[in-house]
């Protein structure tokens, strides 16, 4: 697919990758589009292996009506924004591993970590000290990089968000060694203080990154204190 012959087309499958998984009327509300012109691209997607439909877990009732479909990008659809030199620095660690052994990757995967907070750290610190504020500072420079990261609420209680990737530039490295996506988790850590969780990766299958991210630290009271 050609970005340059289907602009509209591509927009549609660069929203699904960052906002998956979303639906028809969302996107149309986003591209200022009919809901009827955004399906037929939908569906030219689907057909192409792009995107596929993804279940929704719903609880409680639902009105009359089948649910609204919900899309995710499939790994052909990752492809598509994927850099040419993903192959060759796969190849290139692999080759580091076999000569000097599984430690360099370690040391490796260590050294991106601390790249990843020195270049975020500046933008994660002017936000201030909200954890919430944070995550999106970090959502909007890890954006900006190519990751399309948002922050979406999860429910009950609001004492985490999830800080989600829809797009890895370093996806196919990743596939051959998780120390990256590990690395990565860790500065994640460093740079909001708070202790994220990852629960899934874009390298293990999953049609997104996700990391959970605390932002209300319940006050733990101990047996005898008052108030």
């Amino acid at each position: 697919m050609d970005p340059e012959v289907e602009p509209t087309r591509q927009a549609v499958l660069d929203l699904i990758v960052e906002k998956g998984p979303v639906t028809a009327s969302i996107l149309a509300k986003i591209l200022k589009l009919t809901t009827a012109a955004v399906r037929r691209h939908i569906s030219a997607l689907e057909k192409d292996g792009y995107i596929a439909e993804h279940d929704i877990a719903t609880g409680g009732s639902r009105g009359r009506g089948r649910p609204a479909r919900h899309y995710v990008a499939t790994p052909k659809g990752q492809k598509t924004l994927e850099k040419d030199y993903s192959d060759l620095a796969s190849k290139a660690i692999g080759f580091m591993a076999n000569a000097l052994g599984p430690e360099a990757i370690d040391a490796f995967a260590a050294s991106r970590s601390r790249d990843i907070e020195r270049k975020y750290a500046p933008i994660v610190r002017a936000a201030g000290n909200n954890p919430r504020a944070k995550a999106d500072a970090l959502a909007d420079a890890l954006t900006a990089d190519g990751y399309a990261a948002t922050v979406r609420e999860v429910g009950g209680g609001g004492f985490a968000v999830q800080l989600c990737q829809g797009h890895c530039p370093v996806q196919d490295v990743a596939d051959d060694f998780p120390q990256l996506c590990e690395a990565e988790t860790q500065a994640f850590a460093r740079l909001l203080g708070v202790h994220v969780q990852r629960l899934a990766t874009l390298a293990s299958g999953d049609h997104v990154c996700t990391t959970s991210v605390p932002v209300v630290i319940p006050k733990i009271r101990f047996r005898g204190e008052n108030g």
